[in-house]
């Protein structure tokens, strides 16, 4: 599985330590996530990450197209709700294109460990039917 991950600054070390306490699950599937993200994810856990630009330099950008043309299977977007970001379009771009496309997307910790166990009890494999 094509696993996308994007964290605002507020939320990049609780990221780390999503990815830290997963990594035997998520080593398993193809990485992929903003560019400031995937270098500190790929610092503590030596997963390997493909990066795209900085979010707010077009990386969200470039997540919502992967997920338009269905190269994305799982989006953990750990966002902070109290703090506006500048590239708010973009964030909320990447929420509709996975509601549009289908895709699971957790916005918070707790969702995402709920999307992380059930990819490692097989629960998602019905997305290799949309490939």
């Amino acid at each position: 599985m094509n696993i996308g991950l994007i964290a605002h600054d507020g939320k990049k070390k609780l990221m780390q330590n999503f990815c830290i306490a997963y990594r035997g699950i998520l080593n398993k599937h193809e990485l992929f996530a903003t560019a400031t993200t995937g270098r500190l994810i790929e610092e503590v856990t030596n997963l390997t990450i493909h990066k795209y630009l900085a979010g707010p330099l077009g990386g969200e950008q470039q997540m919502a197209s992967q997920i338009e043309h269905n190269l994305i299977d799982m989006v953990i977007f750990l966002r902070d709700p109290q703090n506006q970001q500048l590239h708010e379009p973009d964030i909320f771009n990447v929420m509709h294109l996975c509601d549009v496309h289908n895709i699971p997307l957790a916005t918070n910790l707790a969702t995402a460990e709920l999307l992380v166990k059930a990819l490692e009890r097989g629960d998602l494999e019905w997305r290799e039917m949309y490939r």
